[in-house]
């Protein structure tokens, strides 16, 4: 009978200086009953002498070497051979693992007997700050489909096999994207998949990686994968519709995202002559996924990627080539940014004449904008505010002692602008050091029935205002409208286009769908986890007395707005929009130190407590609240 343990293998191949990260991040594990097999496929650096060094100090590690370099499958299969516990890790030898990464796994994976278990991927970039997402592997998991239709579900590295599983389904040798075809099949066969989201692996991506380098034949070999898995799972109607998630993910994402980024037209072509060719039997253009994905694009994408996908289907590889060469000149020469380029003060001059020409909106708004050394985005951001397609009662302008030439600009901006509008400008005799008593501020001196703090660096859609007055208008109790926010750059261009994914933790699809709530269910359900209004930007106020809440949210720092979004909403409904109007811009004065992680951890903690004592927790809620806390101190490094 096999030992109850798990199994660690690592295949190494010129990683010296990754790997021993890699393998100290698995020394230092919680759980303890493990073996390290490293694998070293004829390495042309000192990854095999730093492995050798580990195997000497170390009674639980072994060191194999391939007599020749034969790729991670054959590794992998060499190192099951020899492995003497009935669980098996992969882990890529670039990478690293949590410290609790075995001890929860396991223990969930024998708890409720399950085939394997999956948890997500914290997808970091190297050489680039800020820019880590983590992949979610599944939003159902009760549903095997959920586990599959991901596009990192082939990783074997998120996850724990038993041993007999991958003794059915070896890795096949000498190629590329192997994965697929052992990791699909034991997932489609598996009777009980396990979804843990206590820990999550570490993938690093790299810029010299086999993924990341440029188009090969050894990138087409995913199809000797898939006819593999053809042998191991029939498409049949009983596993069609895994199938359409693993062709949709390997497949036609293949087609639609790494294709195009190959520069070099020749390569290009010749790749996709060969494409065509062995994607014709697996039907990428009837693939249901397919159509899901062209309603979210964008007009142009859409028609792009139908073009594309539809040229190279009929063979037509020329012309879809063509097609890329075309895409990737546009984008360089037309691209645009979301703002108007070029904005003078007579560009505002012609939008304030614009405004006054509008007739009477059916509610009354009053903008706020806060302003502190942004005189480089006024102007845009003014343009945002008078192109909107309804008439704003009146602009106010605080400057909280801007240090650049912002009151200079403010100035003219009045002087030109009070002939057609009512504009304020409130100037701060000293720093208020408090964005919260700016919006005081702003509330205090408007007159209008609403109130949208605009913040001065960040950019808006015409129909931003117009969307959440008809909302507005539908019911008088709704005290938050809000819409979903895209994240732009310094120039205005598109980086992430909807903060969905980073709102809604528990993965509820809350926010998919235009809705309006009880605030007070709303706090109760959703955003007692976490701040689900991304940027005050995006949001439109009821006019209300709120100065005993921005005195409450004065005495934050970091989470501030998540508490005073939960008092206002408290006291009547929130209305939501799905549609991502507001723009939020990312620039260097986003970035955040250490001192100030920590000491947004501990607000987010006094804020937990405050919600818990006006609202009340169930078990299940400080759980997830537990889980929230531990993650935030991996990602912002603050358990060390």
């Amino acid at each position: 009978m096999m030992k109850k343990g798990i199994s660690i293998i690592i295949p190494c191949y010129n990683v010296e200086k990754y790997v021993e990260k890699c393998i100290q991040s698995i020394l230092t594990q919680t759980y303890k009953n493990f073996e390290i097999i490293l694998v070293d496929d004829c390495s042309t650096d000192n990854t095999l002498k730093i492995i050798k060094k580990y195997e000497k100090k170390y009674n639980n590690i072994t060191v194999l070497q391939n007599e020749k370099n034969s790729g991670a499958g054959y590794s992998r299969n060499n190192a099951l051979k020899i492995a003497k516990y009935d669980l098996i890790s992969f882990v890529d030898s670039d990478d690293y693992i949590e410290e609790n990464f075995y001890q929860t796994m396991i223990k969930q994976m024998r708890l409720e007997k399950s085939d394997l278990v999956v948890c997500d991927i914290f997808v970091k970039y190297e050489n680039i700050d800020n820019i880590n997402t983590r992949s979610i592997a599944c939003l159902k998991p009760d549903n095997k489909f959920s586990f599959i239709d991901n596009g990192l579900a082939a990783s074997p590295c998120n996850k724990i096999f038993i041993k007999k599983d991958l003794a059915k389904y070896p890795f096949p040798e000498a190629i590329m994207n192997e994965d697929v075809a052992t990791v699909f099949a034991i997932m489609v066969k598996a009777k009980k998949i396990s979804y843990n989201n206590d820990t999550y692996y570490n993938y690093i991506q790299r810029k010299s990686s086999m993924q990341n380098s440029k188009l090969s034949d050894k990138r087409l070999d995913i199809f000797k994968s898939l006819e593999v898995l053809e042998e191991r799972i029939p498409i049949n109607k009983t596993n069609s519709k895994y199938w359409n998630a693993i062709i949709y993910n390997q497949v036609i994402m293949f087609l639609i995202y790494v294709i195009p980024k190959e520069k070099d037209v020749k390569i290009r072509k010749k790749f996709l002559k060969e494409y065509n060719k062995l994607s014709k039997k697996y039907k990428i253009n009837n693939n249901p996924l397919l159509n899901k994905f062209y309603e979210v694009q964008g007009t142009k994408h859409k028609y792009y990627y139908k073009a594309l996908m539809n040229l190279n289907t009929k063979g037509l590889y020329t012309l879809s080539n063509n097609l890329i060469s075309f895409y990737h000149w546009y984008s360089k020469h037309f691209k645009k940014s979301v703002i108007k380029e070029y904005i003078s003060l007579n560009d505002i001059v012609e939008m304030a004449k614009y405004q006054h020409n509008l007739k009477e909106s059916k509610i009354k708004i009053s903008v706020v904008i806060p302003n502190y050394n942004y005189e480089k985005f006024l102007l845009q951001r003014l343009y945002s505010i008078l192109y909107q397609q309804i008439k704003i009662e009146e602009i106010i302008i605080l400057d909280d002692c801007s240090t650049d030439d912002s009151r200079n600009l403010i100035d003219k901006i009045e002087k030109q602008l009070k002939k057609y509008m009512t504009i304020k400008k409130i100037y701060n005799e000293k720093n208020s050091g408090s964005a919260f008593k700016q919006w005081q501020k702003g509330f205090e001196n408007a007159s209008g029935e609403y109130v949208w703090i605009a913040e001065a660096d960040d950019y808006s859609d015409k129909k931003f205002l117009k969307t959440l007055e008809k909302q507005l208008e539908k019911d008088k109790d709704t005290v938050i409208a809000y819409t979903d926010t895209a994240f732009i750059d310094k120039d205005g261009y598109v980086i992430m286009r909807s903060i969905k994914p980073e709102i809604d933790l528990l993965k509820t699809k809350h926010w998919d769908n235009n809705f309006v709530n009880n605030g007070t269910d709303e706090i109760r359900d959703y955003t007692y986890l976490n701040c689900t209004i991304a940027n005050v930007s995006s949001v439109l106020f009821k006019k209300g007395n709120y100065s005993k809440f921005f005195k409450e949210s004065g005495k934050f720092r970091q989470a501030g707005d998540w508490l005073f979004y939960v008092n206002v909403m408290s006291t009547g409904k929130i209305a939501y929009n799905n549609k991502a109007l507001n723009y939020y811009r990312l620039h260097g004065n986003n970035v955040t130190s250490t001192t100030k992680k920590k000491q947004h951890l501990e607000e987010i903690i006094k804020i937990h407590q405050i919600i818990e004592k006006n609202f009340g927790l169930n078990k299940s809620q400080k759980k997830e609240i537990e889980k929230r806390y531990k993650f935030l101190k991996k990602v912002w490094n603050l358990d060390k």
